[in-house]
C-alpha cells in the first residue's frame, strides 16, 4: 500500500508491522512501527502475532494478538494534510506505561524485543523548557512534557506544567526554531479531551536512529472492556514549530478536546505593569536577611513599593509572593508578618492597585489529611480535588482569599503545578491522575474565583490549549535553572524567555503573558530582558534596588528604563 499526499508519502510493509514515511521529494522521516504496548500493573505487554492489515479507504488496521489484554492493535488514516494513529486495547487491568510508536515483539518474524520508529530525524523541538542555554536539542536526546519536575539534574523541565503535549522534529540541523526551514517540521501532537490525559507524563525516548513515545499512567488508571490511548498526529509541513502548536491548538478545539479560541474582554488593569516581590525578598536572604520565603512581610512590602514610588513607579498589580501565609494548603495569614493583611489590601485597592495573593498548588500544610493524596503509611503529599470534601474545603479557602469579607485580594498567581502528584503507590479518593487531576485541581481554583469576582486575575504557568479555561495569564517562568552547575547561561536568558513566549502565544492566543522577572545573572541581562518585555506580553518586575544573583544596585538610569518601558507598555495597551 503506498499512499502519496502533497506533504508526505507513506509506504506500508505487507506485514503490516512497519511503515516508511517520507517527505513528498523521497526523503527518509520515518519508519513507523505500527506496535504498541500497553503496559499494566504486574504485566508487560508483548505482541504474540500480527493479524493481516486490514485497508479501508485511507485507514489500515492492524491487529496484534497481546500476551495480557483480550484484544489489541492500532489504527492509521492518511489525512490530506496528516496521520491519524489510534492504538487500543480491550481487557481489564491498571495502566502502567502505554508505549506508542513501538511496543515489544514476540513474533516468529522479528528478533524479540522491543522494536521502536526508526528516524532519520535531527533536531528535536519541545514547547516544555528544560536546558535554559538550549531553545532545541538533538532528536537523539530525551523530552518530556508533563506536570511533574524539580530543580534537580534530571529533572528540570517543570517551568511549564503542562506544556501542549506537541514535538517538532526535523532533518535540518537548527538553532534558531523560529526561523522556517526545507520542508517544514513535522508535529507529533497527542489529542484527546483533557479529562482522558491521565498521565502524568509524555516521554519521548530516542535511541540509535530511532524513537517512541511514552505516556506513564502509573497504575492510576483502570481499563474495564476498551481503551483508546490519545489520538497521535503526525502532521508535516509546519513552517516552525508554534506555527505547529498553533495549529494544534485548532486542531484540539476541532475535536472539542480544548476551548476555541475566543477573544477575551479583560480588564485594563489585567496588562497594567506588575510589580512582585519574591526577587526583592530573595536579595534581602542574600544580604543576609534571613531565608527568603520569611521575608514577605507588610514592613518589606511597603519598603519595596516606597522605593518604587520615590522613582515615579507606581505598579498598577502587586503581587505578594512566598510566604505571607502561615500554611500552604489553609492559606490563613501570617500576622507575625501582615498584621492587616485585609487592610493592606484594601489601602492599595483605594490607592488604585491591584493584589493578587501568590498560592502554591498542592501543598497539604493545614489541610486535614482525609482530604489528601497519601502514601501507603498515611503521609499526607497533597489535596486531593477528586474528594468532594477536598474541593469544598479548597473553595472556601478561595473564598477567603478574594471574598471582599475576607482578604478582599484580585486574583492569585498560582505556583508550584509541578508538584502534581506521583507516584504508584499514592493513594486518592476518586478517578482521575496526572494532567487531568491538575486540571481538575485548577478548575476549582478558577471556578471559586470567578464565583467571587468574575475580574479576578488567575495567573499559572500552564500553556496547555486544554487549560485555556483556568487560566487568565501565563507565566514565563524563571529565567534561569539555579541548581544547575556551572555558570549561569547570561546570554541565554532573552531567547529563552522569547522561546517561551512563542509557546504561550501560540498554544494559548487569547491568554495574556505575565513576562516573570527571575533570576538574572547580571544587570546587563536584566536590562536587556526589559527592553524585551513589551513585545512579549505584561511586564513584571522583581526588583527595587537591587537584582538579587550579582547583587548589582539599580541607578538613575534603570529606573529611568523602567518608567521609560511601562509608559510604552501601557500606551500599547491603550
Amino acid at each position: 500500500m503506498i499512499v502519496e499526499r502533497a506533504a508526505y508519502r507513506l509506504e506500508l510493509q505487507a506485514n503490516g508491522l512497519r511503515a516508511v514515511l517520507s517527505s513528498p521529494r523521497g526523503e527518509h522521516w520515518l519508519t513507523l512501527v505500527l506496535l504498541n504496548a500497553f503496559d499494566r500493573v504486574g504485566a508487560v505487554d508483548e505482541t504474540l502475532a500480527l493479524a493481516e492489515p486490514l485497508v479501508d479507504g485511507d485507514t489500515v488496521t492492524v491487529e496484534r494478538v497481546s500476551t495480557i489484554w483480550d484484544r489489541a492493535g492500532v489504527s492509521l488514516t492518511c489525512l490530506d494534510d496528516a496521520l491519524e494513529l489510534r492504538s487500543w486495547v480491550e481487557g481489564g487491568g491498571a495502566l502502567t506505561d502505554v508505549s506508542l510508536l513501538g511496543g515489544r515483539s514476540l513474533l516468529a518474524t522479528t528478533a524479540h524485543g522491543f522494536h521502536p520508529t526508526g528516524t532519520s530525524f535531527r533536531t528535536l523541538f519541545s514547547p516544555n523548557p528544560g536546558d535554559t542555554a538550549k531553545l532545541v536539542r538533538s532528536a537523539a536526546e530525551p523530552a518530556i512534557v508533563g506536570v511533574s519536575g524539580d530543580g534537580s539534574l534530571g529533572r528540570g523541565h517543570w517551568f511549564f506544567t503542562p506544556a501542549p503535549l506537541y514535538l517538532a522534529l526535523t532533518t535540518a540541523d537548527v538553532a534558531d526554531p523560529s526561523e522556517p526551514v526545507d520542508d517544514g517540521w513535522l508535529g507529533l501532537g497527542l489529542a484527546a479531551p483533557v479529562e482522558e490525559l491521565g498521565f502524568v507524563q509524555m516521554a519521548y525516548r530516542p535511541g540509535d536512529r530511532s524513537c517512541h513515545l511514552v505516556l506513564e499512567y502509573e497504575g492510576h488508571t483502570e481499563v474495564d472492556g476498551r481503551f483508546d490511548a490519545p489520538v497521535l498526529l503526525l502532521t508535516p509541513g509546519a513552517p516552525t514549530p508554534y506555527a505547529g502548536i498553533r495549529a494544534h491548538r485548532d486542531d484540539l478545539a476541532a475535536r472539542g478536546a480544548a476551548p476555541p479560541v475566543r477573544d477575551r474582554a479583560a480588564p485594563a488593569w489585567w496588562s497594567e505593569p506588575m510589580f512582585c516581590g519574591w526577587g526583592a525578598q530573595c536579595r534581602l536572604s542574600a544580604a543576609g536577611a534571613g531565608p527568603a520565603a520569611a521575608l514577605a512581610t507588610q514592613a518589606n512590602y511597603d519598603r519595596f513599593l516606597g522605593t518604587l514610588a520615590e522613582h515615579d513607579l507606581v505598579p498598577g498589580t502587586v503581587v505578594i509572593d512566598d510566604k505571607w501565609q502561615l500554611d500552604y494548603g489553609a492559606n490563613r495569614p501570617d500576622p507575625a508578618k501582615w498584621p492587616d493583611l485585609r487592610g493592606w489590601i484594601a489601602g492599595r485597592r483605594a490607592a488604585g492597585q491591584h493584589v493578587l495573593l501568590w498560592w502554591k498548588a498542592w501543598d497539604p500544610e493545614g489541610v486535614p489529611a482525609e482530604l489528601c493524596v497519601r502514601t501507603p503509611d498515611g503521609r499526607p503529599v497533597a489535596l486531593d480535588p477528586s474528594n468532594p470534601e477536598a474541593a469544598a474545603f479548597l473553595r472556601g479557602v478561595i473564598q477567603g482569599l478574594l471574598d471582599p469579607a475576607g482578604l478582599g485580594a484580585e486574583g492569585l498567581k498560582i505556583d508550584f503545578t509541578a508538584r502534581t502528584p506521583t507516584g504508584a503507590a499514592l493513594a486518592l479518593h476518586g478517578p482521575g491522575w496526572g494532567i487531568a487531576l491538575l486540571h481538575r485541581l485548577l478548575s476549582v481554583v478558577y471556578a471559586a474565583a470567578k464565583d467571587v469576582n468574575p475580574d479576578a486575575l488567575v495567573i499559572t504557568h500552564t500553556p496547555h490549549p486544554a487549560f485555556a479555561d483556568v487560566t487568565d495569564m501565563v507565566r514565563l517562568n524563571d529565567m534561569l535553572r539555579m541548581d544547575d552547575p556551572g555558570p549561569l547561561p547570561a546570554g541565554a536568558v532573552v531567547p529563552q524567555m522569547r522561546y517561551r513566549a512563542a509557546v504561550a502565544h501560540a498554544a494559548l492566543p487569547d491568554v495574556l503573558v505575565d513576562t516573570d522577572d527571575w533570576a538574572v545573572p547580571d544587570k546587563a541581562t536584566w536590562r536587556a530582558f526589559l527592553e524585551e518585555k513589551p513585545e512579549l506580553g505584561v511586564p513584571s518586575l522583581y526588583y527595587t534596588t537591587d537584582v538579587d544573583v550579582a547583587g548589582e544596585r539599580l541607578d538613575e538610569d534603570d529606573y529611568a528604563a523602567l518608567r521609560r518601558v511601562w509608559a510604552a507598555s501601557r500606551e500599547g495597551v491603550r
